[in-house]
C-alpha cells in the first residue's frame, strides 16, 4: 500500500515547522519565511510529490472549494458542453466541479437530490428533468440556506423558489418559424423527445401559438413524442412517416439536436431529401451541428452565459452567505438565437 505524503513529511523534508510549511503552501499572506525559506518548501513539496488533503482543508475552513453540477444525461452532447463551460467557470474562481449524471432515470435524480448534503460540495448546480416536479423540495434546501442554483427551459409563469439561470425560448423558437414560414412552409410537425416520465417543458405550446399566429390551422400541425435518444427518435419519426395518410410536413422542429439527428435519418431511410423535401431544426446547437453531412439548423443555447450566470449566483452563496438576501431568490433568462444551416431550404 502507497503511503500518503502528509505536510509533516515536506517540514522535515525543507526543515521547517509544519506551521511554516502550511502557511507557505497555502499562500497565506502572513508568511514572514524568506524566499529562500519558501523555494525550499516547494522544492521539498514537489520531490515528495505532496497534494493537499482536501477533507482536512475542509475540516479547517469549512470549505470543499469543489461545485456540484446534476446533470441529466452525459451521453447528450449538450450536457456535456454544460459541464465543460460551468468546470470552467468555477475553476477560475478556484473551485473543482463534481459531476453527477441522472442517467434520464427519475429514480436515480430523486435519489442524488436526497443525498446533495452528502455530496462533500460547497453548493449545487442542478439540471432537473422537470422543476416544477421538484418545486417545493427546492424551496424547502433555499429556506434552509443551501446553496444551489437550477438550470432549465423555459421561463414559468411562477419563479422556481430559488436561485436559477433559465433559457427563454420564445425568440429563437420564433425566428425559426419566422424564416421557415418565410419559405414557404405550411404543414409542420414538433418531435417532443424525453425521457419516460419527464416533462417536455412548454416549447411545444409555444410552436402551435407562434404557428397560429403565423395563420398555421392546427390540421397541419403534427405533435409527435419519442424517447430521448437518436435511436429512439430515429424510430418515432420512421413510424409516423410510414403511418402517414395525408401530406407529410415540410418542415420539422425537434426538442433538442440529438432528436433532430434521429428524425434527419429516419428522412432519409424513407426516402426525403434535405432539405428539398423536408426542412429540419433542433434545438441546443450543439457543436456537432456545424460539421454534419448536411448541417443542422439550430435554436442555440447560450452556454457560456448560462454557466458564468451560474457560476458567480452560486459561489456568491457560498461566499458572501450572511450579505445575501435569502428571501428573495435571484433569476438570470438567456436569450436563445436561431442559426440556419443546410437542413433548412424553400418548400416544395
Amino acid at each position: 500500500m502507497i503511503k500518503r505524503v502528509r505536510l509533516i513529511d515536506v517540514a522535515e523534508k525543507a526543515g521547517v515547522a509544519v506551521n511554516t510549511a502550511s502557511t507557505i503552501l497555502n499562500k497565506r499572506p502572513n508568511s514572514w519565511a524568506s524566499k529562500e525559506t519558501e523555494a525550499r518548501v516547494f522544492s521539498a513539496a514537489a520531490e515528495l510529490c505532496y497534494r493537499p488533503n482536501k477533507t482536512a482543508q475542509a475540516l479547517r475552513s469549512g470549505r470543499f472549494l469543489t461545485i456540484g453540477l446534476v446533470i441529466q444525461d452525459l451521453t447528450n452532447p449538450f450536457f456535456c458542453t454544460i459541464a465543460d463551460e460551468l468546470e470552467a467557470a468555477v475553476e477560475a474562481r478556484g473551485y473543482s466541479l463534481l459531476v453527477e449524471n441522472c442517467r434520464s432515470s427519475q429514480v436515480r435524480e430523486q435519489q442524488i437530490f436526497a443525498d446533495i448534503e452528502d455530496l462533500n460540495v460547497d453548493g449545487t448546480v442542478l439540471w432537473l428533468s422537470d422543476n416544477e416536479l421538484f418545486r417545493e423540495k427546492l424551496a424547502q434546501k433555499y429556506a434552509s440556506g443551501s446553496p444551489m442554483v437550477v438550470l432549465g427551459n423555459g421561463v414559468p409563469e411562477v419563479p422556481i423558489p430559488c436561485d436559477a439561470v433559465l433559457s427563454d425560448f420564445t425568440q429563437g423558437l420564433q425566428d425559426a418559424i419566422d424564416a421557415l414560414c418565410a419559405l414557404g412552409h405550411q404543414r409542420f410537425a414538433f418531435l417532443s423527445a424525453h425521457a419516460d416520465g419527464t416533462y417536455d417543458g412548454s416549447r411545444a405550446l409555444l410552436f402551435q401559438q407562434m404557428l397560429a399566429a403565423k395563420g398555421i390551422q392546427s390540421s397541419a400541425v403534427n405533435l409527435l413524442r419519442s424517447g430521448h435518444t437518436a435511436d429512439a427518435a430515429f424510430i418515432g419519426f420512421q413510424q409516423f412517416l410510414s403511418k402517414a395518410s395525408g401530406p407529410l410536413p415540410t418542415a420539422l422542429i425537434a426538442m433538442n439536436d440529438i432528436a433532430a439527428i434521429g428524425a434527419m435519418r429516419a428522412a432519409k431511410e424513407f426516402g426525403l431529401k434535405i432539405p428539398d423535401d423536408i426542412s429540419i431544426v433542433g434545438v441546443d446547437d450543439i457543436p456537432l451541428c456545424a460539421y454534419l453531412p448536411i448541417t443542422l439548423s439550430s435554436i442555440r443555447q447560450r452556454y457560456k452565459m448560462i454557466t458564468q450566470a451560474a457560476a458567480e449566483l452560486l459561489i456568491s452563496r457560498i461566499t458572501d452567505a450572511r450579505d445575501v438576501d435569502l428571501s428573495n431568490p435571484r433569476q438570470v433568462i438567456c436569450p436563445t438565437i436561431y442559426t440556419a444551416r443546410e437542413s433548412v431550404g424553400p418548400a416544395k
